[in-house]
């Protein structure tokens, strides 16, 4: 009515979230994500295994590519949103459902490379002209507060790369899908989470995943 509030002025409620702990937290258990709403089951989201069927990606003078550490992270992101209700596809990084691909979110994993001493942390960021932006940085500040506090990494927002905001997947995608792209950290200084912890990884992406769906506001 006349008195409502017009479109423009409603806005998304931020998520209710904690303020990231100062130590790392690996102890928090796959059982204690947030979960989804009653009607979770009707969520499709879209999880993008950075560089999968394309290249490796960055390569470790071991051997060790990016491309295997994306794609474990992104299996059981998966694994986790499917438990939760959500259903999610595993995308390629070139997938050609991708084209107009219509979902309630699209996150895609990567790493950063191998060859920067010193450099620790994650970053998360969207398409810089962005059709839905409210919702977009609603994903990307749900994506950073549960990264940090599942993971204990800080975040490392000085690199976000053009490549990152000019995302190929993102001008792809359907115009109201909501995507962010998550680069999960370093490969030679964060190289101890991301191989030998992904499930503590993909946690903290499945939870600001979820931290996105339940506060988001469809209408």
């Amino acid at each position: 009515g006349p008195n409502g509030p017009s479109k423009a002025e409603i806005r998304i409620a931020p998520p209710v979230v904690q303020a990231a702990p100062t130590v790392a937290a690996p102890t928090v258990e796959a059982g204690q994500l947030p979960t989804v709403p009653v009607d979770g089951s009707g969520h499709l989201v879209g999880i993008v295994s950075g560089h999968k069927g394309y290249d490796p990606g960055a390569v470790c003078p071991d051997g060790l590519t990016e491309g295997e550490i994306n794609y474990a992270i992104a299996q059981e992101v998966v694994s986790l949103l499917r438990r939760r209700g959500v259903q999610a596809d595993l995308l390629e990084e070139f997938d050609d459902r991708l084209t107009d691909y219509q979902a309630d979110a699209l996150v895609s994993i990567h790493s950063d490379s191998c060859n920067i001493p010193g450099a620790s942390g994650f970053k998360v960021a969207r398409v810089t002209d962005s059709a839905i932006p409210d919702a977009e940085d609603l994903l990307v500040e749900c994506l950073n507060q549960s990264y940090a506090e599942y993971t204990g990494l800080p975040q490392h927002p000085a690199s976000i790369t053009d490549g990152m905001t000019n995302y190929h997947a993102f001008r792809e995608i359907a115009p109201y899908t909501p995507g962010a792209i998550i680069e999960t950290g370093f490969l030679l200084d964060d190289r101890h989470i991301l191989q030998y912890r992904p499930k503590v990884v993909a946690r903290g992406i499945a939870a600001g995943i979820l931290c996105f769906l339940e506060n988001v506001q469809t209408s």
